[in-house]
């Protein structure tokens, strides 16, 4: 882990860590043509009011939050990556599929990733298997940002989108 797991001010969690070689196939088929060697996966998780394996209106306006939430955050830190002259990509927790180099149908396991790169455990409910914060149980949104930035790049990217969205959200 390059950056262990620190949390927003508004509670996401997010740390850095370097791809591990079980995730470099996965990771070579999600972004053909990349060179996987040098690539960082920014985990994030979010805590949910509830299970969100669970249905219901209340359920989808959660996931909802937690996915406009995560968007806002990741596009800035891929963008300003990007502009910098950096790779960069987010994935849509919704199908699984990077946002911004859609040359792939590969979809990203973010569950296996959480129990990979930060030991989480699973529980499996009917056909999915949920991933199980250590604090929060399964009311967890995860999702993550890749990039080939250096740490002290993405670690400034990290810090100052941080700072611009408490700034425009004072309860950030």
């Amino acid at each position: 882990m390059l950056i262990p797991v620190t949390t927003t001010v508004w509670g996401m969690e997010y740390s850095v860590h370097e791809c591990p070689k079980r995730h470099k196939p996965e990771a070579k088929a999600m972004f053909p043509g990349l060179s996987v060697d040098d690539l960082l996966i920014v985990p994030t998780c979010q805590r949910t009011k509830m299970d969100i394996v669970q249905i219901g209106d209340c359920v989808d306006t959660e996931k909802d939050f937690c996915l406009e939430r995560f968007v806002s955050f990741a596009k800035r830190v891929t963008d300003r990556l990007i502009a910098e002259g950096h790779w960069a990509d987010y994935i849509d927790p919704c199908s699984g599929l990077s946002m911004v180099h859609k040359d792939s149908q590969q979809i990203y396991g973010e569950v296996d990733a959480l129990v990979t790169l930060l030991n989480y455990q699973t529980s499996n409910t009917g056909c999915c298997k949920v991933a199980l914060h250590p604090t929060w149980g399964s009311a967890v949104y995860p999702a993550s940002i890749f990039t080939k930035a250096p740490l002290d790049v993405l670690q400034n990217a990290l810090q100052v989108t941080e700072a611009e969205i408490r700034a425009e959200d004072l309860r950030a």
